[in-house]
């Protein structure tokens, strides 16, 4: 067999010049097979730094969403602890309580706070919390940034119509 029979030419393709695997004309620029390999090689990379940059952004999702678990696990575990503190009263959602400790480490809810002692509480004042309707707690001094949370999101449901 003849070497130039083997060889590409308009004759050997059959469909329209703008979809030829090879130039058709004498005009087209010649396609050499190390051109070929340096497209190929560029859109490697391409796709290597595109794949990176969109794993990295998952990756970084992803410790976000870990540091959010965790901060959510640590707030429930706060609650059960605050719902086995003692309490000789009916604790009501929306009320502030203030926790004290004892010597022996145990604590306990009291409706008075340190002020209403005038300075002399009977144990170590630990902090103030609220109950919420969910019956989780909130700190007394995290209070505005809850309040302000719930004021936004009731707003925008307002403007919504809902």
């Amino acid at each position: 067999m003849n070497h130039e029979s083997k060889k590409y030419n308009a004759e050997n393709h059959q469909g329209s010049d703008a979809s030829s695997p090879y130039p058709v004309s004498r005009l087209s620029p010649q396609i050499e097979l190390v051109d070929l390999a340096k497209q190929i090689a560029n859109a490697d990379t391409m796709v290597s730094t595109r794949l990176s940059s969109q794993l990295k952004v998952i990756a970084d999702q992803i410790r976000s969403l870990q540091a959010e678990a965790k901060t959510i696990l640590e707030s429930a575990q706060l609650d059960q602890e605050l719902h086995h503190a003692a309490c000789n009263f009916k604790r009501i959602p929306g009320k502030i309580y203030h926790l004290y400790r004892k010597q022996e480490n145990s604590c306990y809810f009291s409706m008075l706070s340190p002020e209403d002692w005038n300075g002399r509480a009977p144990h170590a004042y630990v902090n103030s919390y609220r109950l919420e309707n969910d019956m989780s707690w909130t700190p007394l001094d995290k209070l505005n940034e809850i309040d302000d949370s719930v004021e936004l999101v009731n707003r925008v449901l307002l403007e919504k119509g809902f």
